[in-house]
């Protein structure tokens, strides 16, 4: 019995070249090793060891949906946060864990400073789009908005208004 070519394997991946998955995992919690399986046993990674590590690194999101970016090379995983808007505006209001069931939806009705604000911009600048640094801030305040917070007090939107009119200037300064 002969066996026509279609049968060949493909050759595997070069262990030597990196490898980049993105994952969305919640915060602090061991994940599912089946979701990981087809992404990182081609690679000749262990999946359940990949979400103890993602556990591990992510224990200080404890709660909240983050995006991880894993690098594999040389059948070595390493694990960098990669966290939203969102995630980074919900930290700051230190809310404490909710118990609500999962799939019910959370309202956040803290209240930031505008430094707060700033801050999380700061972070989010170089995967922003906007040409100036107040264009972040009002990304950031429009992620507030859809969060559910308030800022110094108002609503996000009428503290873009202010950003428009140059009120907060001073805070941009040397910002780029």
């Amino acid at each position: 019995l002969v066996l026509p070519n279609t049968f060949i394997m493909p050759p595997k991946g070069d262990p030597g070249v990196p490898v980049e998955i993105t994952v969305r995992v919640t915060g602090g919690v061991s994940g599912n090793p089946a979701a990981l399986a087809p992404k990182v046993g081609p690679l000749g990674m262990s999946p359940k060891k990949i979400a103890d590590d993602i556990a591990k690194v992510t224990k200080d999101w404890a709660g909240l949906r983050i995006t991880c970016k894993l690098t594999i090379q040389n059948r070595q995983a390493t694990i960098e946060v990669v966290p939203s808007a969102a995630a980074l505006l919900i930290r700051a209001l230190n809310e404490p864990k909710s118990n609500a069931p999962k799939g019910t939806p959370t309202l956040h009705q803290g209240n930031l400073t505008m430094d707060d604000v700033v801050e999380v911009a700061a972070v989010m600048r170089e995967r922003s789009m906007a040409r100036e640094f107040s264009g972040t801030v009002k990304e950031i305040l429009g992620t507030a908005n859809s969060v559910g917070c308030t800022v110094e007090g108002e609503s996000p939107l009428d503290i873009i208004d202010q950003v428009n009119d140059g009120d907060f200037d001073s805070k941009f300064e040397g910002r780029a």
